[in-house]
Formats: structure tokens, C-alpha cells, sequence
């Protein structure tokens, strides 16, 4: 096993589909839990306070999404007569978000809200990689501060973590980061978190299976390292070249 010798690191940035956890569990547990259980989970929390925030902010996402020349779903007021028009048209929206591909973080939140439930009810257990927990633990005896920023909303990160195969894991985790900070494929939302986090970019190293994120991470300062698991994307040589290739977290000395 080839290592990768990282200096003057004192924080770890994880991404977690594809790095720390497979993308088939996102794409095959996580994601079909949602479209299954969605119009039940609306359904059974109608007049629900968190529910009513998450259609407010589905609602005003679909009107900026509008004014940018999205063709999207348009949700009603809360107050309109017809409930089951708004709840198609919530439904509807979310659906199409989710068949987009979309990050936003209305869809995110709302997802975390339903991932939260299932999780609690034993319905979830969060995956992660083998190595990840002796690599959570490993940094931590060193003194590494560990965050995790993920498209995922912060509360279904913790909620991932907090029930893996392999128990409870956010005691190794200091912070979480979410798409309310920026984008993860542009370079302010790392100047950012570097800020949060209260260290210089370049003493923090961002790891992640996405080349673009890795671009932006580097370009505002971050050492990045392309995780390459089982099921992600075959990687380029000149993107290996750029940032250098691990498969597992054992391959990481931190010098």
C-alpha cells in the first residue's frame, strides 16, 4: 500500500459520499428511503412546526429558482383551502429535485428531518469505510481537529455518524459543515470553513472524491487528496497527478 505523506496539517476537512461512506448507501438506502416515505412522512406531519419551515423554505427556493429561469414546481401558501394541492405540488417539487440531482439546502433539510426519524427508529444504520473509525481515532490521539462538510445538511451528518455499524463516532468529529456556508465546488465556501475552523487553509487538509471540490479546496489554500473507493468514479491520471490518490485513510501520515 502506497502512503501519502501530508505535513504541517493540524485539521482534517472530510467529504462523506464516496470518501467516507459508499456511494451505493447513499444512492441505494438513503435516497429510495425518501422517495418511499415521502408523501406518508408529509402526510403524518401536516400541521407539524419543522414540517411547516421546511415547505417555507422548499416554497422560496422555488420562487428563486423561478427568477433564474428554472422550470420548477411552484408551492401554494400554507394557508391555501387545498391540501392536497400543496401537498402534490411539495411532493412533486421534492421529487424533481431529487431526480436533478439538486443540492439545495431546502431539499437537504427537509431529508435530514426524514433521515432523522428513520435512524431513531432503527430503520437506518449509518455506513462508513472500515478504516474510517481507527482513522477518526488515530488523528484525534494526534491532535487533529477533524470537520466534515457534505451537500448533506448538518443534522443528517450527525445523524449519520452518530449511528454507524461501528457505534457512535462524533466524539472524533469537532464540526460539520453544510451547504448553508457555499457551494462545495467553489473556493469561498473553503476560505470560509478555514475561518470557521479558526486555522489557515493551507494547515488543513480537504479530502473528498470530487476533482472539483478538490480544485476549489486547493485554490483557496488547502492540501487536497482524491479518495478513490470502490463504486466512485475512476479517476484521471492528471487529476491523480494534481492531487494524489489514496483508497483508504491508512495511506495518510500526517508529518
Amino acid at each position: 500500500m502506497v502512503h501519502v505523506d501530508v505535513y504541517n496539517i493540524s485539521a482534517i476537512l472530510l467529504d462523506i459520499e464516496g470518501t467516507t461512506t459508499s456511494i451505493s448507501v447513499v444512492k441505494d438506502v438513503l435516497f429510495p428511503y425518501i422517495r418511499q416515505n415521502l408523501i406518508g412522512y408529509i402526510k403524518d406531519h401536516w400541521k407539524n412546526a419543522e414540517l411547516i419551515k421546511d415547505i417555507d423554505s422548499l416554497r422560496m427556493q422555488a420562487v428563486e429558482d423561478l427568477k433564474n429561469g428554472l422550470n420548477v414546481v411552484q408551492i401554494p401558501d400554507v394557508d391555501d383551502d387545498d391540501e392536497g394541492k400543496l401537498q402534490e405540488a411539495i411532493i412533486t417539487n421534492v421529487l424533481d429535485q431529487m431526480d436533478a440531482d439538486r443540492k439545495t439546502t431546502a431539499l437537504k433539510q427537509l431529508q435530514g428531518h426524514m433521515w432523522r426519524e428513520a435512524y431513531h427508529s432503527g430503520k437506518i444504520v449509518g455506513h462508513v469505510y472500515e478504516d474510517v473509525m481507527p482513522a477518526l481515532k488515530r488523528w484525534k490521539a494526534a491532535g487533529k481537529h477533524v470537520y466534515i462538510y457534505s451537500s448533506g445538511s448538518v443534522e443528517a451528518q450527525k445523524l449519520l455518524f452518530g449511528a454507524t455499524t461501528y457505534g457512535n463516532l462524533l466524539q472524533f468529529i469537532n464540526g460539520h459543515f453544510d451547504t448553508s456556508i457555499g457551494p462545495k465546488k467553489e473556493c469561498t465556501s473553503y476560505t470560509k470553513i478555514a475561518n470557521e475552523c479558526g486555522y489557515q487553509a493551507h494547515h488543513i487538509l480537504f479530502l473528498t472524491d470530487i476533482p472539483e471540490e478538490a480544485q476549489a479546496a486547493k485554490n483557496a489554500g488547502m492540501k487536497t487528496i482524491l479518495a478513490s473507493r470502490e463504486g466512485n468514479m475512476s479517476l484521471c491520471k492528471e487529476m491523480v497527478r494534481e492531487f494524489g490518490e489514496i483508497k483508504s485513510f491508512d495511506q495518510i501520515s500526517l508529518l
